[in-house]
């Protein structure tokens, strides 16, 4: 490999300007340790001077035992006309416990004449004092240049004499912002260059994404001679947010060549990113690259025909290379290779010859005709797959359910649920509220199956979508419900389709349940053989 390559992550403090976006401080010390094992190495915590919650994570992330990453914790250059050691702002970086302080100073005339209304020599002295201060005080000083190519392309003098500044005054590194987002790759490039004939400081970038060009921007700095790329996980961060270190990391690792992270390290780029969106309580995009979940999905039948004689056909890289992996889905645009191989990671004997192969496309066609969609329930998939090979052993058989909702005056509405089941041989018929009818169904199942199957506690719905699937039909439209569950290990995804939503959640709650019990989703039980042990413990 060539250059080394420096990844400063600013999730905790960039990217909670992202709308949407909360952490508390437990989150950010999970997210920390979560960066620090990926292997970054500055992760910039926040600005102690802004609020208590970053002064409570910086006393806290020293407790952490970080093997990789330097913290570092984010502030301005002084207010005009005061001195650095007397700035509240620059006190509070000192006072953080860092060994990193970064700051930003303004590279703008016009920002410098708007923004903070002053002189372009006080902002030079505010850029130049500020560094020389944090150095004083022992700390490594990272200075990011506000608006450094805007300022650039309306005054590339001024903008010049802000970044000499920071360097005489003894920056450690130099970090040029498109703060707005509206640079082109080829003006980054271009000035990028020029930057590096002008300083000997080492250069970094920090690109946003409102142009979409936040990735393609940061490797155009790189190539340009930056050696540091700031950027946040998912690319969360305000606006349209910041460069997508999920990308700017395998691009720069796989595709240029540059040293970034350890391969150990880039393995576990996915499961990071699927975390970081976790605590965030963020959607992490299907179509993300390198990450998502459709990044190496396959649904075309040809596509899918080539990748079992080489994946290389239709795969860029090896997914596994960012701790991904190669997805095929059936659809009703699938072939029976799709079928077929869908089937043998299932563990199941399905030939291309074998006439069950298009018994099941054509009924997963119809099916999908109807309104269901398997590509975005993969355990309903399997459960349809499993009953067509007569691999499948069914745990339980509805008989009923009857749903009471009642709504009065003065008290908020009620749902109560009946549910009789048959398992075994053996009738259960019971009864549960909820906050709604689907969750009243979901206790009344759950609790007529947990006599049988205890371990059922262990798995819950952590999330329901519903979609109308023909709006002309107002209230007696056909929709469409999936269901996601979760147990401590897995989660999985079913789907129900009906032009009553009752039906449809059922259908789909049904196979959640079905789909534990067939024992796919790591419910631990010794076999499909139900165990009578009675109410009393549950």
């Amino acid at each position: 490999m060539s250059d080394s390559i420096k990844i400063f992550d600013t999730t905790l403090r960039d990217g909670t300007q992202g709308e949407g976006i909360s952490l508390s401080v437990e989150d950010k010390l999970k997210i920390a340790q979560k960066l620090d094992e990926l292997g970054v190495h500055y992760i910039e915590g926040g600005w102690p001077g802004s609020n208590g919650k970053d002064i409570e994570f910086f006393n806290r992330v020293q407790e952490l035992n970080l093997k990789h990453a330097k913290v570092t914790a984010f502030g301005s250059t002084r207010r005009k006309n005061t001195k650095a050691e007397e700035d509240p702002n620059l006190t509070t970086l000192v006072a953080s416990g860092v060994k990193v302080a970064t700051i930003f100073g303004k590279s703008w005339d016009f920002h410098v004449h708007t923004a903070i209304q002053t002189t372009l020599e006080e902002n030079l002295a505010m850029i130049f004092d500020s560094v020389r201060y944090l150095k004083s005080c022992g700390l490594e000083v990272i200075y990011d240049g506000e608006h450094f190519f805007d300022g650039y392309k309306n005054n590339p003098d001024y903008a010049l004499q802000t970044i000499r500044q920071a360097q005489e005054a003894g920056a450690d590194w130099i970090v040029l912002c498109d703060t707005n987002g509206g640079s082109m790759p080829e003006e980054i490039f271009e000035i990028v260059s020029e930057v590096k004939k002008q300083i000997t400081t080492p250069v970094g970038i920090h690109a946003h994404n409102d142009c979409e060009l936040g990735v393609a921007n940061s490797l155009a700095a790189v190539r340009a001679g930056a050696r540091q790329v700031q950027g946040t996980m998912n690319g969360y961060g305000e606006r349209c947010g910041n460069a997508n270190l999920c990308s700017v990391i395998p691009n720069l690792q796989l595709k240029l060549g540059f040293a970034c992270i350890s391969d150990e390290q880039l393995e576990s780029l996915g499961p990071v990113a699927r975390y970081v969106s976790e605590i965030a309580n963020m959607h992490m995009p299907m179509n993300q690259p390198y990450v998502g979940s459709a990044a190496f999905a396959h649904k075309g039948g040809i596509h899918v025909s080539a990748i079992l004689k080489h994946a290389s056909t239709y795969e860029h890289i090896v997914p596994e290379k960012v701790g991904n992996k190669q997805r095929v889905l059936v659809s009703e645009l699938a072939g029976q290779s799709n079928l077929v191989s869908k089937a043998a990671e299932l563990g199941l004997n399905l030939e291309q010859q074998d006439g069950k192969a298009k018994e099941i496309i054509s009924r997963i066609k119809d099916l999908e005709h109807e309104g269901y969609q398997f590509e975005g329930a993969d355990a309903s998939l399997e459960l349809m797959m499993r009953e067509a090979s007569g691999e499948l052993q069914e745990p339980f058989v509805l008989e009923s359910f009857k749903i009471f909702v009642e709504k009065s005056a003065d008290r908020p509405v009620s749902s109560e649920a009946f549910v009789k089941v048959n398992v075994n041989g053996e009738s259960m018929y019971t009864a549960a509220e909820g906050d709604g009818p689907v969750n009243a169904l979901d206790n009344a199942l759950r609790k007529a199956l947990l006599p049988f199957y205890p371990d059922i506690h262990r798995m819950h719905l952590s999330d329901y979508k519903v979609r109308v699937l023909d709006d002309k039909g107002a209230t007696a439209s056909k929709v469409r419900v999936l269901i996601e569950s979760r147990n401590f290990e897995n989660e999985w995804n079913t789907v129900g389709v009906s032009s009553n939503i009752i039906e449809a959640s059922w259908h789909a709650l049904v196979d959640s349940f079905r789909y534990a019990l067939i024992g796919k989703s790591s419910i631990e039980r010794e076999s499909l053989d139900p165990r009578p042990v009675g109410l009393v413990n549950h």
